[in-house]
């Protein structure tokens, strides 16, 4: 291994640990540098919802395992001034973005409004095909109890459709 990949390497090392977003870290053994980090990511436009994105990350390895778990709950106030700012399109919005790997591969959340049932979807997702699957996971906010929701709209369940 030559001087520079070394200090690329420490340096890389060094960065990882600065993340002031990390509020977790679980070892997964003596034996492996991988590691199960865990984020907090307030959504910068509906500021009531926090998420808490758990990923292995692997700090001695180009490339980070694709597996990763997100939760979600409302945690402040949920305004409808805050709810008309979100991108209604069936893809949503992205909302973070990590890098995972020096080769292309990214860790995404992306919040999709569903307004039949008047919630938040947050869906975390890897951007590179793993053991032939794209690796996500899910969580929603109900915005029941909150001031964005309208109680005089009427939920359409797909039998009523």
């Amino acid at each position: 291994m030559t001087k520079t990949t070394m200090g690329l390497l420490l340096l890389a090392f060094a960065l990882n640990g600065c993340d002031s977003k990390e509020v977790g870290k679980v070892s997964l053994g003596v034996f492996t540098t991988k590691d199960i980090k865990i984020e907090v990511l307030t959504d910068p436009v509906v500021t009531g919802v926090t998420c808490h994105i758990s990923n292995v990350v692997a700090d001695l390895s180009l490339a980070d395992p694709s597996d990763m778990s997100i939760s979600c709950r409302q945690t402040g106030e949920i305004t409808p001034e805050m709810i008309a700012a979100v991108d209604k399109s069936k893809s949503g919005e992205l909302v973070f973005k990590k890098s995972k790997s020096i080769f292309l591969k990214s860790l995404k959340i992306r919040r999709i409004y569903d307004e039949s049932s008047q919630s938040l979807l947050y869906v975390a997702y890897s951007t590179k095909e793993t053991e032939g699957s794209f690796k996500h996971s899910l969580s929603t906010v109900p915005l029941w109890d909150t001031q964005a929701y309208d109680s005089t709209a009427h939920i359409h369940w797909p039998s009523e459709q």
